[in-house]
């Protein structure tokens, strides 16, 4: 039986940003989703690059589905990194790549990030990528637990993305798909707001389009401040194959895709707030209209601007004086010169007011770490308190041991030459007297040490991840 897939792909840029840094794709035999980052203008250009060569795979597989995968994920990875070396201020950019590929009977799912995968199956849905974060490491390791997962101070911390690097590697397998499953991508502006249990729900009924919008709308209503993005595909019987979608910055810098463009308009209406509110979406030339809709004039005007004034300045200054009282209660880890520092108060500039002083310069120095961290300290990573600040650095402080110990090599014992026996002469046969050898006891090769049974459990960091180059 040959299966195809009933697709649908949105997005949306959210109530925050600016610009779309996320990008899709979805065609008959692929279905594809990039999260770019790296700010400004980077984060648009890393993921539509990944999307831009990751979907010339969507056509009759001819080979086997994961070399196909890696291999465009690995080319996709060269042209970024073709792309900083022509412009060194995109440098740092980034995007995760989540992708699942089909020959009609397999499944294969290539996956670098924290975008995720899921599939529906007779109302259960499963997580078929696994995160590339700090947080989901911790988890693993079983130091925290996926409650409290949910709410860490550091959920975000990327530890692998397609980012020009040659360590760029991505988690390649087959998936378990037959007919009547529901597949998802999605980026984390969806899983960090909405719960899996509404995902669920959502996910339960509808077609593709009415789940896709439906995702994207409970997402910006629970306060999802980033880009929003998921692809929705049926696994059906043959069938029909429809038109590709190209979303996000992908279609937007390729002057448009090969499917249209698919945009959710936030309910701002009052009548249409909430979900089965009864009220529709507003539309844009609508709130044009009232927004710019002539005012009839209002008397003593100036008076209430003057008392409207007063007002503004005094809670201005009662909320400033709390702000700043509750900057200097935080706490985050940062650089100071060459050394890793705690400081308290806030990463932030206002002209004339200090915001946060150096609490505490560690002995660790910033080059001692693997590159990532270095880069999330160079960034500053908050906290959220003293203890908590002090903890990261004790991570820090370890991986900056670990990479110690990679770049110490083993030295080789050298054999000891044995010294000659000489001959006896045969004028005289000396008596000779037999001394016992010392017995030097041999440490039992079954049992470990105390010393290395212990850093057996310290997780090392990844190959390529130690070094000094900044």
């Amino acid at each position: 039986m040959t299966l195809s897939l009933d697709y649908a792909a949105l997005t949306d840029v959210g109530r925050v940003r600016r610009n779309n840094e996320d990008s899709a794709y979805a065609g008959p035999y692929l279905l594809l989703l990039a999260d770019g980052m790296g700010g400004a203008a980077a984060g648009e250009v890393a993921s539509a690059t990944a999307v831009e060569v990751l979907r010339k795979l969507d056509k009759p597989p001819a080979g086997d589905l994961i070399e196909l995968l890696a291999g465009a994920v690995h080319r996709a990875n060269e042209r970024l990194s073709e792309l900083v070396e022509q412009d060194p201020e995109i440098e740092g950019t980034g995007s995760t790549v989540t992708a699942i590929l089909s020959d009609g009977e397999r499944f294969a799912l290539a996956h670098l990030g924290d975008s995720r995968a899921y599939r529906m199956r007779d109302g259960v849905l499963t997580q078929l990528s696994h995160d590339h974060t700090f947080v989901q490491s911790l988890v693993d390791e079983g130091r925290i637990s996926l409650a409290e997962a949910q709410n860490h101070p550091h959920r975000n911390l990327i530890l692998r993305v397609l980012d020009g690097r040659p360590d760029s590697d991505p988690d390649v397998q087959f998936i378990d798909v037959r007919a009547g499953d529901r597949l998802l991508l999605v980026s984390d502006g969806i899983p960090d707001y909405v719960h899996d249990d509404v995902i669920a729900r959502t996910m339960a009924g509808g077609t593709p389009d009415s789940v896709a919008v439906d995702l994207i709308t409970i997402a910006l209503e629970s306060g999802s401040n980033d880009n929003v993005t998921c692809v929705v595909a049926d696994v059906v019987e043959s069938g029909p194959a429809g038109e590709p979608q190209l979303v996000g910055a992908a279609a937007e810098l390729g002057q448009g895709g090969t499917g249209p463009q698919h945009t959710v308009e936030v309910r701002r209406a009052a009548g249409g707030a909430g979900r089965g509110g009864g009220g529709g979406y507003a539309a844009h030339d609508e709130l044009e209209e009232l927004r710019y809709a002539p005012q009839p004039p209002k008397r003593f005007r100036w008076a209430r601007r003057v008392v409207l004034l007063a007002v503004v300045l005094a809670i201005i200054g009662v909320s400033g004086r709390a702000a700043y009282a509750w900057t200097q209660r935080q706490y985050y880890v940062g650089t100071d010169g060459d050394n890793v520092a705690i400081y308290k108060g806030i990463d932030e500039v206002i002209p004339g007011i200090k915001l946060s002083d150096v609490y505490e310069v560690q002995t660790l120095q910033v080059d001692q770490l693997p590159r990532f961290r270095r880069e999330q300290v160079e960034a500053t990573i908050s906290a959220t308190n003293l203890q908590d600040a002090r903890a990261i650095v004790a991570e820090l402080r370890r991986l900056a041991d670990e990479c110690a110990k990679q770049a110490t090599p083993t030295p080789t014992p050298k054999p000891t030459p044995k010294p000659s026996t000489p001959k006896p002469t045969t004028t005289a046969k000396p008596t000779t007297r037999t001394t016992p050898r010392p017995t030097t006891p041999k440490a039992s090769v079954g049992t470990p040490t105390a010393a290395s049974s212990a850093a057996s459990t310290i997780p090392t960091p990844e190959a390529g991840e130690c070094g000094s180059e900044r």
